[in-house]
Order: structure tokens, then sequence, then C-alpha cells
């Protein structure tokens, strides 16, 4: 028997776009807040439900402007973004939870089991009628055959003839290939829905702001510990596990990746750990890649264990060289292409091709997602530029190997473009090398 659904029988009144609904109350006269965890009632901290507020307001007018009657969304990080609604990170690479927005509604959320239930109960500003239990495929584990996903489809259908745009395309970001079937049978025109997402996304408010600068506040503190651990003898899963927990003891609510690298794994860059004895002379570098309340970090640094060679030191300068050059240029009216020219080419530190380098030397915006807008590179930059505006973060990031064939030197910094530049938060010292427990 089908599933009955909550389909409403009334289109909701228009929710018009206002400057109000989407104030991003930036206090650029003011220095950006690193507060504790907790809401207090003698100051202002993060407004979550402005938070929310923004955040739908921006979805809103990027759907105004992209010819799409909604957007269903199934990447996390939009659900996220749209509803304030997470069931932990567990969830990111399922598939198995969904939201809608129409133009003229609130959020429709699907959720995984008594989630939904709990969403009525604790998430006030999701209709209750609209958080639902849903589950079609979980990335191909329930076949097609269960009817599961023409049965959603055929919800969505329901929902978008009452809110009123049935007629118009529904956007989509990912999705599971029989999802997309369904919805085509069902007869919805289906259209890329992540390019308007990223483009709301792209602009983070006071509150976006001030939780990105909690999170690289908590990693600041983490390399203190990593630099005070980092000697003879530990291992780079070690710091991994430092680092891990000490994250997660200070609040952390993802702690997705930790790069832990030394030695003659410095380069090329392997992006990963293992557990590798760490020895007098070497040159490690880490990467930090966590998140709090969604906010995430990428944050590179690095370190001489003892001492450094000549080779480590000139390449960690060429590096602090091009990140500095890169920053300089960052003010809003700036295009991408303008940044990408200051980053070394491909050739420079030893690859045949921009592609073969990419990831090393380059910008990539930072919020509820690792990747988001800009992104900028040597790659892309220069057929596809883009104008910096206010209120934009990206992280910076430059690698330079060594002479010595073995070492190398990585460095990022996260950067808000400000009304008059760069304002760098990620803040444990990177203008020199680094010497841990110098002998």
């Amino acid at each position: 028997m089908a599933r009955k659904h909550a389909s409403p029988t009334t289109k909701p009144a228009p929710r018009p776009v206002t400057p109000d609904t989407i104030d991003p109350r930036h206090r650029w006269d003011r220095p950006l807040q690193a507060p504790g965890h907790m809401q207090v009632d003698f100051e202002e901290r993060v407004d979550f439900r402005r938070l929310h507020a923004y955040r739908l307001g921006r979805v809103r007018q990027a759907l105004a402007g992209s010819g799409l009657g909604a957007l269903l969304v199934f990447d996390q990080y939009n659900i996220r973004y749209i509803s304030s609604t997470v069931i932990g990170e567990w969830a990111r690479d399922k598939l198995m939870r969904w939201g809608l927005l129409t133009g003229t509604g609130e959020p429709w959320v699907w959720d995984f089991g008594s989630a939904a239930r709990h969403h009525r109960l604790y998430a006030p500003w999701i209709p209750e009628r609209q958080s639902l239990a849903g589950m079609v495929g979980m990335r191909g584990a329930v076949s097609p055959k269960a009817g599961l996903f023409k049965q959603a489809a055929r919800e969505i259908k329901d929902i978008l003839k009452a809110e009123g745009v049935a007629g118009m395309p529904l956007g989509v970001d990912v999705v599971e290939p029989p999802f997309l079937f369904a919805l085509q049978d069902a007869g919805i025109e289906v259209r890329d829905g992540q390019q308007v997402m990223l483009d709301a996304r792209m602009i983070k408010s006071q509150e976006e702001l001030t939780l990105l600068n909690m999170a690289a506040a908590m990693v600041d503190g983490v390399y203190q510990d990593i630099f005070e651990a980092l000697k003879p003898g530990v291992r780079e899963n070690e710091i991994v596990a430092l680092a891990t927990k000490r994250l997660y003891e200070m609040g952390a609510d993802c702690v997705e990746a930790i790069n832990s690298i030394s030695g003659e794994r410095c380069s090329p860059h392997p992006h990963n750990f293992t557990d590798r004895l760490i020895r007098p002379g070497d040159q490690a570098f880490f990467d930090i890649i966590m998140s709090f309340i969604g906010y995430r970090t990428c944050y590179y640094r690095t370190f001489g264990v003892g001492r450094a060679t000549r080779a480590q030191l000139a390449a960690y300068k060429k590096a602090r060289e091009w990140m500095d050059e890169a920053i300089a240029l960052v003010k809003p009216g700036v295009t991408t292409d303008k940044i990408a020219r200051a980053m070394p080419r491909a050739q420079d530190i030893g690859f045949e091709s921009e592609m073969a380098a990419f990831g090393l030397n380059f910008c990539h915006g930072i919020g509820l997602g690792l990747h988001e807008r800009p992104i900028i590179s040597r790659l892309n930059s220069f057929d596809d530029p883009m104008e910096l505006e206010a209120g934009m973060i990206f992280a910076v990031e430059t690698y330079c190997p060594a002479a010595d064939g073995v070492s190398a030197a990585r460095i990022e910094e996260e950067i808000i473009v400000t009304p008059s530049g760069a304002q760098i938060i990620t803040l444990f010292p990177a203008e020199e090398l680094p010497i841990a427990n110098r002998y």
C-alpha cells in the first residue's frame, strides 16, 4: 500500500524576499568575535534564528532569479542551509535525506526514520506537517523495484502542484539515478540546482563568519598542542589522534580529516597519514579539516622538527611569498583570474600540467561545505573569472617542494573579504617556519 503523505491542500501565501530577510548584519568596524560556545544573557553572540532566516532568504533570492520553480536537495550541506536540520555527519554520503523548497512555500524535509518526529518536536521553524519520514535507496542498497523512488517522485509532484510551480523546472543538486529517472517519468523537468545553491551560500552573514572564526580558533589551539608534541619518535597517526581528541573535547561536531605528513612523504604530497615515525630534522605539515556547528576549517601548517635545513627554509619562504602575494590582491571588485595569476605555474613546482598540480596552489570557498565558491586556480579561473565581494570567505593554499627532493612546505590561511581587503582568521604563527622542540 502506498504511504499517505501530508500534501498541502492550499497554496501558502508567497514569501517575498526583502532586504530584511537577507540582512547579513556585517559589522566591519568591529573585530570579529570568537566567543565561547555557550549562549549568554549579557552579550550578543550567534543568533541562530537570524542565521536560519538569512540562509533561507539567500536561497529564496537565488531561486527567484534562476528560472526554477523549486529546489530539491540531497546534498547535506544544502539541506542544512535551507532547513537548519542535521542528523549527524554519518548521513553525509548516504543520500537518504532530502529537502524541497519552492518559491512560494516553506522548507520540506524528508528524514531518516524517527529523525522526522524529532524535528517536529525540536525544530519548530519547519512546519510540522513538512517534517516527513523518507527513505528510497541508500545508494542502491534498496532496489528501484521496491517502488520507493516512484512513490517519492509522486509525493514531490503533488507538492509542486499545490504550491503552484508544477509547470516550472525543478533544480536538483546531487541525486541517485533512479530518483532522477522517477522524477522525469513523473513529467518533471529537472535542471542543475547545485549552481543555484552554491550562489546562495557564497556570501556569509555575520553569524556565519563568527562560526567560521570560532572553528578557526579551535584549530589555533590544536596547533599549539601539535607544536608541543612534535618530536622524534611520535608517529603521524598519534598526531591525528591527539588533534581529533582535542577537537571533540573543544566542541567540534565532525573531524572530517587530518592530513599528517612528514619527512620523505612530503614530496609528492599524498593527502593522508600513516604510522610513519617522525625523525629529527623532518619537515612535517598538517591539514585540519573539521566543523563546528557545521562550519568547516581547512587549515595547513608546516613545522620543522628540532631543526631545519637551508632547503627546507627556502621552500617555506617561497610558499609564504606566494601566499602573501595572493592575499595582498584580495579586495572587493578584484577578479579571481588576477589572484590565480599570482599563484605559481605547475612547472614551478615540478608538475607537467595545471590539472596534475591542482589543489596545491589554489583558493577555495569554505562554509558548511569544504569546497564552496570561489574556486581560484590556474586550472579554471582564467576561463571563468568571477568578481570578489565583501562577505566571501575562502582558504588560500600554497605548496613548495624543497630542493632536497623530499621535503616540502604547505601553508594555508582562511581569509574573509572585507570592504578594505583580506582579514586572516587562521592565527597560529606562520610568517616563518616554526621549529618544534628546537635543538
